[in-house]
């Protein structure tokens, strides 16, 4: 079991990580206040001093503690160290993630540091409820403070139990401008807490800053030391991954961006250092960090691609990047990575096929002018065996990924490869793009369509909905959708997303397509797979069958590309093309 101690908004991304797993963990929060739905997670309220937790741990068979509480919960990081010592237990820190300390910023250690001086006599404190008592002998006649807490009863209750009045209060709210707070309190102070970027700090510095109010910040406590630390839910996965490796049921991976990314920082380390490190920081798109194994070899550094337990040719690839000063930052493409020849991608024809969020993040990671290659050990092979043929990416593979991980199966970079096939598609000035849902699909759709090009062919895998949205999106007019009978029957129903964990199988409404077609209805009742009808029914009984069922399926899927030509084609196990007859 997993402990999770929450009660913010990073534990709330904290246990939608472990909810991935279908599993079951706890959850605490001191008050029990927060408002969130676990399917698997069990939640537990009430604050625990060490023997209270360690003896929680104990009958519960706790094999990993995360501490994903406020920064300033400081008692009770300490308290979750001291338990995991005595347990010896791993521990994991999800810690927010903080900017830059800002030099225009007045930092302290503490409200005893604040250095005051004269002529502020309004402040705006948010440094929490439980502040507040630590403030009120700092009023005087002069100075007012008010005292921004949460909207809640037991907020309040202990805001005037410390001595605030009505008129000191004032709330956060989700929809709060910081700005028209500011105005009309018009402080002169405004007393903060190192709170992070999601604590809203940058926005609450940045408004004050506008308005000349001074801005007076506690810096966060520092972290046990026993803590491994995460900033982010990628690598809290990957460190749950690490440590308790059965949790998850399928391990989380690389993308090819955030290897091309890591083996380009540790060849920058090399060269300001002359020495390589086994792990290197690389920051991800969605601005946490993670830590990549690297490893070098004379000229470059490289990062071995770790795909988890999702299907991907470049496993245990050598991705491989080399770092030079140049008078400007510039990426280039090396042996093994591919080159654009085809319109329709983030860049032209000519250039290193690496994707736009890979050249994003090796920019971010990479400060200052250097000249970056990028290089795929037997890339060129590699590429033989996915679509980058089809695509017009030639020489080798494409250096990819959105968010920086791969999650297993992942929906995400499925879509992703979807959609820069459409966009392929659309700038090969093809007269129509084609969809089918797979390879067999595909066969029969090429055979109708000798003429298209291989690029106006598009696999749509289960994403029926969503690939009709791009194709609408990027403006293409004539569209042709295969459909196998399976899903077809799915997408009659209005599911478009066909994937059996989403789509079921509804036996009574192929009843009603099936009497709907006046055909036999009972014969809903004798099959296991749809499939199994295009055995059963009389031949002449199709016509009408798949009628009805192109029927219903071009009424969910036209509104989807409003403004194209929608071509329905219903396609059976040998690859049998059956129009629609409408």
């Amino acid at each position: 079991m997993i402990l999770v101690f929450g009660g913010t908004t990073e534990g709330r991304k904290a246990a939608a990580v472990l909810e991935e797993a279908g599993q079951p963990f706890f959850y605490s929060t001191k008050t029990g206040e927060q408002d969130l739905v676990l399917h698997h997670g069990v939640r537990i309220d009430g604050a625990m001093d060490e023997a209270a937790m360690v003896q929680f741990c104990q009958t519960h068979d706790v094999r990993l503690l995360v501490d994903a509480a406020h920064p300033f919960a400081a008692l009770l990081h300490q308290t979750v160290a001291a338990a995991a010592a005595e347990l010896q237990l791993p521990a994991v820190r999800y810690e927010r993630i903080f900017p830059e300390r800002d030099e225009d910023v007045e930092w302290v250690d503490g409200i005893e540091d604040i250095r005051w001086g004269g002529g502020y006599n309004r402040v705006l404190s948010t440094l929490g409820v439980q502040s507040i008592a630590r403030l009120k002998p700092l009023e005087n006649a002069e100075r007012h403070f008010f005292y921004r807490i949460l909207p809640r009863e037991s907020s309040i209750r202990l805001a005037h139990e410390q001595g605030a009045s009505d008129e000191q209060l004032c709330f956060y709210s989700e929809d709060a401008d910081e700005r028209e707070t500011l105005k009309r309190l018009h402080p002169d102070v405004l007393l903060l807490k190192e709170s992070g970027i999601s604590g809203g700090f940058v926005e609450k510095v940045e408004v004050a800053k506008e308005m000349n109010i001074r801005v007076i910040a506690i810096r966060r406590p520092a972290t046990p030391s026993l803590f491994q630390t995460v900033n982010g839910p990628h690598g809290l996965r990957r460190m749950v991954e690490k440590l308790l490796p059965d949790f998850f049921p399928l391990k989380s991976g690389l993308t090819t961006g955030t290897c091309a990314t890591a083996a380009a920082v540790a060849a920058l380390y090399r060269l300001q250092t002359g020495a390589t490190p086994l792990e290197v920081p690389v920051r991800l798109p969605n601005g946490e960090t993670i830590s990549v194994s690297v490893g070098s070899s004379d000229g470059f550094c490289f990062c071995i691609k770790d795909a988890g337990d999702d299907p991907d040719v470049t496993n245990g690839v050598e991705i491989r990047a080399s770092v030079q000063p140049a008078d400007c930052f510039e990426i280039k493409g090396g042996e093994g990575v591919g080159r654009f020849t085809l319109p329709g991608f983030d860049f032209p024809p000519g250039e290193p096929a690496i994707n736009r969020a890979p050249r994003q993040m090796l920019r971010e990671n990479i400060p200052g002018n250097y000249s970056i290659t990028i290089s795929v050990e037997g890339g060129a092979e590699l590429a033989r065996r996915t679509f980058n043929p089809r695509l017009g990416i030639e020489g080798g593979i494409s250096i990819i990924g959105v968010s920086g991980i791969v999650q297993p199966y992942s929906e995400e970079a499925f879509l992703e490869s979807i959609r820069k096939c459409v966009a392929v598609a659309c700038a090969s000035g093809a007269e129509r793009i084609v969809l089918g849902s797979g390879a067999k699909s595909e066969n029969a759709l090429r055979a109708l369509y000798p003429d298209l090009p291989a690029q106006a062919f598009v696999q749509y895998g289960n994403y029926v909905g969503e690939t009709l949205r791009m194709a609408a999106e990027i403006g293409i007019q004539r569209v042709t959708l295969g459909v196998m009978l399976g899903k077809a029957v799915k997408l009659a129903a209005g599911q478009l997303d066909t994937h059996s964990r989403r789509a079921t199988f509804d036996r009574d409404f192929l009843r009603r397509l099936l009497a709907e077609s006046h055909c036999d209805a009972s014969l809903a009742d004798r099959i296991t797979l749809v499939r199994e009808l295009w055995n059963l029914l009389p031949s002449a009984s199709l016509p009408a069958f798949v009628r009805t069922v192109l029927d219903h399926c071009h009424s969910h899927c036209q509104p989807l590309l409003p403004d194209g030509d929608l071509t329905l084609l219903l396609i059976d196990d040998e690859g049998h093309i059956f129009p629609h007859d409408n």
